[in-house]
């Protein structure tokens, strides 16, 4: 039987994904559904499956090679696969400790952490898990003794190149300027904390190396202002519970979640600056005449956010079926770049947990971003007597450029007018 070529499969609007990771050599055997490559975008990691179980006859890339849909990776030949199934990479994501139990940074107090280590005797994990850098750099590190978690990354997305570890090698240059993340904000001074007690080092989440920088640009850029304000969803509950129960039966929920996202799209098409982005020269707004909302959600490997497209279009029942489908791709680590691109509004709810308000970072080039805590039943005063209702309080963040505080305060009351009267919500 012919070897069956594998392609990068539909990954959304991104080209030129680099390969951060090959999993299978030539002669090696795989099951159908193993992952042969990992991509990175800026939103996200993908893993790309073996379409069959076979033998891997010869791999066309290497890690560091960019590619789009439809590039050719590897070529299979059918038959029995014999690799076991990976984790999901919601837990590759949450990589374990590397063991550090002989490092300097749990001695005693007064210590420096960052001793070199001299000898066969490291303690580094030869694998350097959790670590940004390539197989060749990880290469080098261990011929020479280094250990990568120490070396700052300048590669895309933090990536370590050999350049790092030579840098690294030939220690910090005299008179060297401090490194300064975005508009000249210097760095916070770096402290060796084990002069007060033991510590312990952890490598951050994949998700959160490749968030984090998009969330710290965001804040850098957009002028971040936040409204609150307060639904009184006494007479939604109700009805929640009545869909939710019939929902429950059928195997998925409904929870206000699907009710914001229908008030949300209504408002938006009654304000529709705030469905827009800037243009690249800050001088005009792209209005956007599409409704895909983002909704976080969170996995154990760190917070991501799903899309839900044309909200507009569907139905309380359908979105909590979507939310549900969602919901369990990121539990299993299997969101890809097109299951998280293409917001233009984004819902970031706390209900399960707690608080009363919170500042949620616009997710640019969105220009606002909903934040929704827990309900609560409060007296409210009724003009006679007060009664106890049920108020869910709501933060909408947005770009002072595009939105003006009159703006937001209108959004966000046509918001809980919708909330707080179903009939006004077209199911």
């Amino acid at each position: 039987m012919a070897a069956t070529e594998v392609k990068i499969p539909d990954i959304g609007s991104f080209e030129d994904v680099p390969i951060i990771e090959i999993h299978v050599n030539a002669g090696d055997r795989v099951n159908a559904e193993d992952p042969v490559v990992t991509l990175e975008s800026d939103k996200a990691t993908m893993d790309v499956p073996a379409p069959i179980a076979g033998a891997v006859r010869d791999v066309r890339v290497k890690v560091g090679d960019r590619v789009s849909e439809g590039t050719p990776i590897l070529l299979i030949e059918p038959g029995d696969g014999t690799l076991t199934q990976p984790p999901p990479l919601v837990e590759q994501q949450e990589p374990a400790p590397p063991p550090r139990a002989e490092s300097p940074a749990v001695g005693p107090p007064g210590q420096p952490a960052a001793v070199p280590q001299t000898g066969p005797a490291s303690t580094v994990a030869p694998d350097f898990e959790g670590v940004h850098a390539g197989p060749s750099v990880r290469r080098t590190a261990r011929e020479l003794d280094v250990d990568l978690t120490k070396v700052t990354g300048t590669g895309p997305k933090g990536r370590i190149t050999k350049e790092d570890l030579l840098t690294f090698l030939r220690g910090p240059a005299a008179g060297a300027p401090a490194a300064t993340q975005g508009a000249g904000i210097p760095e916070v001074p770096a402290q060796d904390f084990s002069r007060f007690g033991p510590v312990e080092t952890v490598a951050l989440s994949r998700i959160k190396r490749i968030s984090g920088p998009a969330l710290h640009r965001s804040w850098l850029n957009v002028p971040h202002v936040t409204h609150h304000d307060e639904a009184d969803i006494t007479d939604l509950e109700p009805y929640r519970k009545e869909l939710d129960t019939a929902g429950k039966a059928e195997g998925y929920r409904v929870t206000l979640l699907a009710f914001l996202m229908k008030a949300s799209v209504s408002c938006l098409k009654q304000y529709p600056e705030v469905n827009s982005s800037l243009t690249p020269d800050k001088d005009s707004l792209i209005l956007k005449h599409y409704y895909h909302l983002g909704v976080a959600v969170d996995p154990p490997g760190g917070l991501v956010v799903p899309v839900i497209r044309d909200v507009d279009r569907k139905g309380v029942i359908e979105l909590s079926r979507e939310m549900g489908d969602l919901s369990k791709k990121a539990r299993d680590g299997k969101l890809g770049p097109a299951d998280m691109s293409g917001a233009t509004f984004t819902i970031s709810s706390l209900g399960g947990i707690g608080g009363r308000s919170f500042t949620p970072i616009v997710n640019a080039p969105e220009v606002a971003i909903l934040g929704v805590v827990r309900s609560k039943v409060s007296p409210v005063w009724d003009g006679e007597t007060f009664q106890p209702r049920l108020l869910l309080p709501l933060s909408l963040s947005y770009d002072h450029r595009v939105i003006d505080g009159a703006l937001a305060a209108r959004f966000s009351r046509r918001l809980c007018e919708l909330l707080e009267d179903p009939r006004r919500l077209v199911l």
